[in-house]
């Protein structure tokens, strides 16, 4: 059953999942282009094979295409806006984005901009919304962002460390094929499946959570648990690459449902913001495991009945708080995570500026979304014990 070939509409993505299903599926989708905008990072779409393909196909339906490859981890506002000026100046009638989050990030923002001529800063700051943007069309190559599947964006934005979520657009049609998630590195696998281990947690048990949230979470989760320490030991093996691939898709749609994730995002783009080379599934890492504290103390029954999938014993109490950090802590440990702030040259005189924007984004979206009350002691806490 794992290796089954699927889709299905969410919101405004038609979504193909499965082992093949670029090769199979692509064509149908790029008919009637004529000039396209393929955008990803220097290397993964290469390295990958899905960008070979994307062209092949391409090639095929004699459609003329460029190529911007130089989105870079924890991309700004600047990196989409000429990404949508090249749209522009190209005539391109669609985008494809080919990589990970900041690449699908990116490709939402500049496929807006370069229908509306509404910068990426605007879009991001201002909350200006339009209707118009060139078709998009995404095929993600991590088991993490989720991105792919449901209406959020996050760029930095330039000259600046604030880095945001933000509502962009859905794709219109989007791949999940795991056959090119076999090439991430060890650090790629851990990092990406930590993202999405965290978008099912943080929006299950948000402030806005519901049933089916909770269920989407819960199955994310339970994959991750099952399958994660295999694709790390197996890089190439592709049953679990696709287990880990169905959970950050079910963990995308279960943020978007609930509208974000809460305090460990918002904290951890306060950090990458900062410093661009700090990976996000890092970040979260970091933080987590205290934030599951807190969040385990606010709505014990919830987080005891995800994280049971990581050790059946953690009571739905919330004197269970310390047990559900040490368990995350430790489930992070057991598959090689143990960095630290310090590791990325963050230093203690960088917290007070970087907290202070925190504290920005959590009164202006992420409050209503933390279930406990959030100051900027526990917030400074939080971040000393990474440190």
């Amino acid at each position: 059953m794992w290796s089954s070939i699927f889709k299905f509409k969410y919101g405004e993505v038609e979504v193909y999942f499965g082992p093949g299903v670029l090769r199979r599926h692509l064509t149908s989708k790029i008919q009637g282009y004529r000039r396209v905008l393929v955008v990803t990072s220097r290397s993964a779409a290469l390295i990958s094979g899905a960008l070979n393909d994307v062209e092949r196909a391409l090639r095929e339906y004699s459609i003329d295409y460029t190529i911007y490859n130089n989105v870079k981890s924890n991309p700004d506002t600047k990196t989409a806006d000429i990404v949508a000026e090249i749209a522009k100046n190209t005539r391109a009638d669609a985008i494809i984005g080919i990589g990970g989050g900041s690449v699908i990030d990116v490709a939402k923002v500049s496929s807006i901009s370069a229908k509306s001529n509404v910068k990426a800063e605007d879009i991001m700051v201002k909350r200006i919304n339009t209707s118009e943007a060139l078709p998009l069309i995404i095929i993600n190559l991590t088991h993490g962002t989720g991105s792919e599947v449901n209406r959020f964006a996050v760029l930095t934005l330039s000259g600046t460390i604030e880095k945001r979520g933000f509502v962009a657009r859905y794709p219109l049609v989007s791949f999940d094929d795991p056959t090119y998630t076999t090439t991430l590195s060890t650090k790629q696998t851990l990092y990406t499946t930590i993202d999405a281990f965290y978008h099912a947690y943080e929006s299950a048990t948000s402030k806005r959570t519901n049933l089916l949230v909770i269920s989407l979470a819960e199955m994310a989760i339970s994959n991750i648990k099952e399958h994660l320490k295999r694709a790390i030991e197996e890089p190439s093996n592709l049953e679990a690459r696709t287990r880990l691939l169905y959970a950050s898709m079910l963990a995308g749609i279960s943020a978007d449902i609930a509208g974000g994730s809460h305090l460990n995002h918002a904290i951890e783009h306060g950090f990458s913001g900062l410093n661009p080379e700090l990976p996000h599934g890092a970040g979260l890492a970091m933080f987590g495991p205290m934030i599951v504290y807190y969040t385990h103390r606010a709505a014990p029954e919830i987080s005891a009945r995800l994280l049971r999938n990581l050790d059946p014993s953690i009571k739905p109490t919330s004197e269970d708080a310390e047990k559900a950090k040490r368990v995350v802590e430790e489930f992070q440990e057991t598959h090689g995570f143990s960095e630290r702030l310090s590791d990325y040259g963050i230093r203690g005189e960088d917290i007070e500026r970087t907290v202070d924007f925190i504290m920005k984004t959590i009164s202006e979206r992420y409050h209503v979304l933390i279930p406990f009350p959030t100051s900027r002691e526990l917030v400074l806490n939080i971040v000393r014990s990474v440190l």
